[in-house]
């Protein structure tokens, strides 16, 4: 439990969600995100009061090790008073060993939301699939957890009051929300039906508004009124700003793909046209 003004907010690690996004399509492939094209379900996860504790939590575990494709991995959990939510060990075997925060034994709900996160470290551990330091490294965790169908869990945990919250993971409320939005997009896919926490909602509302403005910027043919404007001044000009989300060199514009946000180069003047992104698959529809 944090005070509630300790929560991070907003979108500060975007850059470094968006670059996991980009490593996942790569480490996986298009045909590999799309295995995962259904979300782990709240029965599969949901842990009753009078079950006992750790045969249940062993379920839980077993589920999201099948959702996530980790048929060889067996999961032993136990309990111990620690600073953080949970941690995995990362050995070579069959074998994972995950210990949870002890407070977990009278906040069952949430013991699927730290297991995810933790399998979710031992399913890009298989992957060779890490990034530098650990905060990006936790950062992509999250990002691979929320978009392969087990983060929703993660968002849900965010609860608040007047005086304290509960959040679980390295990616703000809202940023959970953008990736979920990335996922809902893709699949065609309603997390919100899964919240009980009315936090968790309002932060996914919120993710999705940044996620579909991501589908609106220039050369991408929805780009509003003004968006358009400034591209085709900039593109006569043959230099754009630095905070324009495309770059511009003789003939050409390149910009992030919003699926992916692999770079994509087209020619440029050409007027509307298709682009399909190599990476994800995703069908664009441009105006150069």
């Amino acid at each position: 439990m944090t005070t509630a003004d300790r929560v991070e907010r907003g979108f500060p690690h975007l850059d470094t969600v968006r670059e996991a996004l980009t490593a996942l399509h790569r480490r996986l492939s298009a045909d590999g995100i799309t295995q995962f094209d259904t979300s782990i379900l709240p029965v599969d996860v949901a842990i009753d009061d009078d079950e006992e504790l750790y045969s249940a939590v062993q379920r839980t575990a077993a589920a999201l090790v099948r959702h996530l494709h980790l048929p060889e991995a067996r999961m032993i959990v136990g309990f111990r008073d620690m600073e953080h939510a949970a941690t995995v060990e990362l050995a070579a075997g069959s074998e994972y060993f995950i210990e949870l925060n002890a407070r977990f034994k009278q906040h069952r709900r949430d013991i699927g939301a730290a297991l995810a996160h933790e399998i979710m470290h031992v399913a890009l551990h298989r992957l060779d699939l890490a990034f530098t330091g650990t905060p990006a490294n936790e950062i992509l965790t999250d990002t691979a957890t929320t978009y392969l169908g087990a983060g929703w869990l993660l968002l849900d945990a965010f609860r608040q009051d007047a005086l304290t919250s509960q959040k679980l993971g390295y990616l703000t409320p809202e940023e959970f929300g953008y990736v979920l939005a990335k996922r809902a997009d893709a699949f065609a896919e309603d997390p919100a039906v899964w919240f009980t926490s009315p936090q968790a909602y309002e932060a996914y509302t919120t993710g999705r508004k940044e996620a579909a403005a991501d589908t609106r910027r220039p050369p991408l043919a929805a780009a509003g009124w003004a968006a358009r404007r400034r591209y085709t001044h900039d593109r006569r000009r043959g230099t754009a700003s630095p905070s324009a989300p495309y770059t511009l060199t003789p003939g050409k514009v390149a910009f992030p793909c919003p699926t992916c946000f692999q770079r994509l180069r087209l020619p440029t003047a050409r007027g509307p046209l298709q682009a399909r992104c190599t990476l994800c698959g995703s069908l664009l529809a441009c105006d150069t």
